[in-house]
């Protein structure tokens, strides 16, 4: 399987936050959305980091109450690793793991198109592993 597999299934929009807003502004906006990431982008199409509710946990523990007016910037990742449309699930599952992330922003031809959570690679393996089970009940089903 596919991520584009995974993104076809999602919005098609990605939700982005400009470099320049502020944590405070930030934390709405997850609230808002219920999503626990956003991509940093100052025109919505290039990914220029990636924040996280983590982030701004650690950013708590570390700015107090100053953390509210900070910008996106102070916090953000700056190196963003990415995937393609075109990259296998199981892989991405792994870079995942391995890398510890969580959200992981699709990129096609340095074009932002979409982001894919541990949580939509999970689901889309557990139905992966439910077809198969599927498949293999019938072919013994049928084999008797």
């Amino acid at each position: 399987m596919k991520v584009a597999n995974i993104l076809s299934t999602k919005a098609s929009a990605v939700m982005t936050v400009r470099p320049t807003d502020t944590i405070a502004q930030l934390a709405r906006r997850l609230r808002l959305e219920r999503v626990g990431a956003m991509i940093v982008s100052q025109d919505g199409s290039t990914i220029d980091g990636i924040i996280s509710e983590r982030d701004i946990a650690y950013g708590l523990a570390e700015h107090d109450t100053a953390l509210g007016n900070l910008m996106v910037s102070d916090l953000m990742t700056h190196s963003v690793v990415t995937c393609s449309p075109d990259d296998n699930v199981s892989d991405i599952a792994k870079t995942m793991t391995e890398r510890r992330i969580r959200h992981l922003p699709v990129e096609e031809h340095a074009k932002l198109v979409g982001i894919i959570s541990v949580g939509d690679v999970v689901k889309h393996r557990l139905e992966e592993l439910q077809l198969e089970a599927n498949v293999l009940r019938d072919y013994a089903v049928a084999a008797h």
